[in-house]
C-alpha cells in the first residue's frame, strides 16, 4: 500500500497516515496479520519524522487497528472490535462533509450513491 501526504492539508500527517490505513483495511487492501513497515523505514520512504510515523501507529493501536510488539512489529490486527455505531468525531466529520456537499448543490442521492460505493454496498 502507498501512502500519499497531502503537505498543504490542514490534516495533520500523522492523521493522514492514520486515515489511509484504516481505508487500506477497509478496502481489504491490507490484510489481517498483514505487517506494516516499520516506523524508521516508513518515515524514511516518506521523508518524515519518525515520532510522526509513531504517533500515528500509536493512535491506530489504541483504537485497535493494529498490534505492536517488539519481535514481529506493526501488523493488521485479525479481530477488529466491531462497536456497530459511529464515533461522535465521525459523525462530526460527516455531518460537515453533508453540509459542504448541500451548499454546492450536490443532490443527496449523490451522497447516498458515494456511501454505497464507499460502504461496498
Amino acid at each position: 500500500m502507498i501512502i500519499r501526504i497531502d503537505e498543504l492539508s490542514d490534516v495533520p500527517i500523522y492523521q493522514q497516515i492514520r486515515n489511509q490505513i484504516v481505508m487500506g483495511i477497509s478496502s481489504g487492501e491490507l490484510e489481517a496479520g498483514e505487517q506494516l513497515p516499520t516506523v524508521r523505514a516508513l518515515a524514511m520512504e516518506m521523508g518524515i519524522n519518525t515520532m510522526t510515523v509513531s504517533k500515528a501507529y500509536q493512535l491506530l493501536k489504541t483504537e485497535g487497528y493494529i498490534m505492536t510488539d517488539r519481535k514481529n512489529g506493526a501488523r493488521i490486527r485479525s479481530e477488529i472490535e466491531k462497536q456497530g455505531r459511529i464515533s461522535t468525531a465521525n459523525r462530526s466529520e460527516l455531518k460537515r462533509i453533508v453540509s459542504e456537499a448541500r451548499l454546492s448543490g450536490v443532490p443527496k442521492n449523490e451522497i447516498i450513491k458515494l456511501v454505497n460505493e464507499y460502504y461496498g454496498g
